[in-house]
């Protein structure tokens, strides 16, 4: 209950009624609402059933690092809920709204259309594990391209804020390279930015770093840990365990499809599963 809440509710048991401002509760709803929700959401293709169940709750403004080993579910789970998969069972709810599907006044589920859809992925900004960068642009031009084809943006306009993102990412000076002039940390970089232009609420990372020479993890992280610091919500699937000990909220353990384990990064040092106590021999 919000410092508002108790004191109207006190105040109303000593009849001196005071209301809590509509800003307060609306404040207070916007809380309450979990950035990302999944429930019992199942993902099959053909006979092969990748997830059995998952449940997770994201809340807005913190990170969320998922592990697990090669196969688990982890980079299908982030593709269900940016609909780049079509989920086989169960619901994941973005900002309270269920994506993908909108309920009938009979209750039956219908499938929403592309401009639904792409209104809804304008909440989400993903980060693969392969940079995807047009090979025949530059730097500026990678990033100012959704925000001109997509949000209709001017270009000018779209030119200011590729630059304002590069800068954020600490490539300022490198504008005007092409991908093939950028290292792979540089390109990946390039690729967050290009995230961030679209203005997300919420960050999907798919082992962004397993792409890169070890001496290039260091700068992709370090844009990770910045955006954390500013209070982005993120889900970021990755192999780096330092890096979720240090910045995440919530750390999930899935294997085989379920979510094994989870909790806050203590259960690192201290996991309760023994698949847990297994991976983490293997990985640390």
């Amino acid at each position: 209950m919000s410092e508002a809440t108790r004191k109207t509710k006190s105040n109303s048991d000593e009849s001196t009624a005071t209301q809590t401002p509509k800003a307060s509760v609306a404040t207070d709803i916007a809380a309450a609402i979990p950035a990302v929700e999944a429930k019992q959401v199942h993902k099959a293709f053909g006979d092969l059933h990748v997830l059995k169940g998952i449940d997770l709750t994201v809340e807005p403004g913190t990170v969320t690092v998922i592990l697990g080993p090669s196969g688990s579910g982890k980079s299908t789970f982030l593709r269900l809920i940016n609909q780049l998969e079509t989920i086989t069972g169960g619901e994941i709810d973005v900002d309270g709204e269920m994506i993908g599907y909108k309920k009938l006044p009979n209750g039956e589920l219908q499938t929403l259309n592309d401009k639904e859809i792409a209104r809804q992925r304008a909440k989400l900004g993903m980060v693969f594990q392969k940079f995807n960068l047009f090979p025949h642009m530059t730097a500026l031009e990678n990033v100012m391209e959704a925000p001109v084809h997509v949000l209709h943006m001017p270009k000018a306009e779209a030119r200011k804020l590729a630059i304002k993102e590069l800068e954020r990412v600490g490539l300022g000076e490198r504008l005007d390279y092409y991908p093939a002039q950028l290292s792979g940390g540089q390109q990946q970089r390039v690729a967050i930015a290009r995230a961030l232009a679209m203005k997300p609420e919420i960050m999907l990372f798919d082992e962004p770093t397993s792409a890169l020479d070890p001496e290039l993890v260091g700068e992709v992280l370090n844009v990770m840990r910045s955006l954390a610091n500013d209070g982005m919500t993120m889900i970021v699937v990755t192999h780096e365990i330092g890096f979720a000990k240090e910045v995440a909220d919530q750390i999930v353990f899935m294997d085989g499809g379920v979510v094994v384990e989870r909790g806050t990064p203590d259960i690192i040092d201290h996991p309760k599963e023994e698949r847990f106590q297994d991976f983490l021999q293997h990985v640390l």
